[in-house]
C-alpha cells in the first residue's frame, strides 16, 4: 500500500464516529466492524474506572488519538512506558476480549545516571505493573503483561501490530537510551506494523539547546529524522492534541503546565488556562527496504 493509500486508509478511520457512509456487500461489513470498533472504544472510554482521568481527555484526545493509529481491539498492542497507566485503563479493556495487551519499559539499569533511587523505582513499578493494573482495571494480570525492553520474549518477536509511545521521547533522548528503545520496538513489530507517537513538541525555530528533550520539548523535524535514521518513514501526522496556546518556553519546561504545575499552585490559573502541551502526532512504518535513512 503506498503511503499515500494508507494516509488516506487512517484519515478515513479517524472521521468514521461523525462522517456517514453509503456502502454496500464487503463495504458495509467493513463499516459495520468500524462502527463496532468505535463503540467498543467509547465503552471504554466512559467506563467508571475513568472516572479520575476523563478530565485529561480534553488535552489528550484518546478516541482520535487511537483511531488516528488505527488501534483495532483485535491486536496486539505494545504500550511502552504506561507510568501510571493512564492509556493502560483504555487500551487494556478494549484489547482485552480480542486482542493483546503489553507493557513494556526502559530496563532499570539504563536510567543509571539518574540516580540508584529512580533505577529502582522504576525496577519496582515494572515487577508490580500487572498486580497493580490487575487491581486498578478488573482484568486479570495474566492479560496485563510487562516487559523490561531488554527482557522482551523471543517469541514476541515480529508479531506486533502497534507500538505507542505517549510522551516519553524526550526522556529517551536526554537519557541517551532512545536508540535501544526503538530498535527494540522495532524487532517486536510485524512487517506491515506501526509506531504511534505522541511528544511534546518544541517550536520549530527554537534553540537545539531548549529542543533536546531537557526542557520536555523536541522538535517534530528532529523525531522525525531519529525515525528514519531507525528505517521507520512516516506515514501519516495529525493536529489532534496540537495546543497554540502553549509557548514553549518556561523555565521550568513543559513541567510548568498541568498536570504538574511547577510552579506551584498560585501559578495554577494561569497555566490552566494555556492547557496542556502543544503535542505532535505521528505515526510511523517500517520503511520498505532500500528507502530507510542512510
Amino acid at each position: 500500500m503506498t503511503k499515500a493509500a494508507l494516509l488516506a486508509l487512517l484519515t478515513a478511520t479517524s472521521l468514521m464516529a461523525c462522517t456517514p457512509v453509503d456502502v454496500s456487500e464487503d463495504g458495509n461489513d467493513i463499516a459495520k466492524e468500524e462502527a463496532a470498533h468505535i463503540a467498543a472504544l467509547d465503552s471504554v472510554l466512559a467506563a467508571d474506572l475513568r472516572a479520575d482521568d476523563r478530565a485529561r481527555d480534553t488535552f489528550r484526545n484518546p478516541k482520535q488519538t487511537l483511531n488516528f493509529f488505527d488501534v483495532k481491539p483485535d491486536q496486539t498492542v505494545i504500550d511502552y512506558a504506561p507510568g501510571g497507566g493512564w492509556y493502560t485503563r483504555i487500551l487494556a479493556p478494549y484489547l482485552a476480549e480480542n486482542g493483546n495487551y503489553i507493557g513494556v519499559g526502559f530496563p532499570p539499569e539504563a536510567a543509571a545516571s539518574i540516580g540508584p533511587e529512580f533505577v529502582e523505582r522504576v525496577r519496582a513499578s515494572g515487577e508490580a505493573f500487572a498486580e497493580t493494573q490487575s487491581e486498578s482495571i478488573g482484568i486479570p494480570a495474566e492479560k496485563l503483561p510487562f516487559y523490561f525492553s531488554n527482557a522482551l520474549p523471543d517469541d514476541l518477536n515480529g508479531k506486533v501490530d502497534r507500538v505507542v509511545i505517549f510522551r516519553m521521547m524526550h526522556n529517551l533522548l536526554r537519557w541517551g537510551i532512545a536508540d535501544a528503545e526503538i530498535e527494540a520496538m522495532k524487532s517486536a513489530l510485524k512487517p506491515d506494523g506501526m509506531i504511534g507517537i505522541v511528544q511534546h513538541r518544541a517550536k520549530a525555530d527554537a534553540s537545539d539547546e531548549s529542543a533536546d528533550g531537557n526542557k520536555g520539548y523536541i522538535k517534530q523535524a528532529a523525531l522525525v529524522a531519529f525515525m528514519e535514521k531507525h528505517g521507520f518513514e512516516l506515514v501519516a501526522e495529525s493536529e489532534v492534541n496540537a495546543n497554540p496556546n502553549d509557548t514553549t518556553d518556561y523555565e521550568n519546561g513543559v513541567w510548568t503546565l498541568p498536570p504538574n504545575y511547577a510552579e506551584g499552585e498560585d501559578s495554577k490559573e494561569k497555566y490552566d488556562a494555556i492547557g496542556e502541551s502543544d503535542r505532535m502526532t505521528l505515526l510511523f512504518k517500517l520503511a520498505e527496504q532500500g528507502d530507510a535513512a542512510e
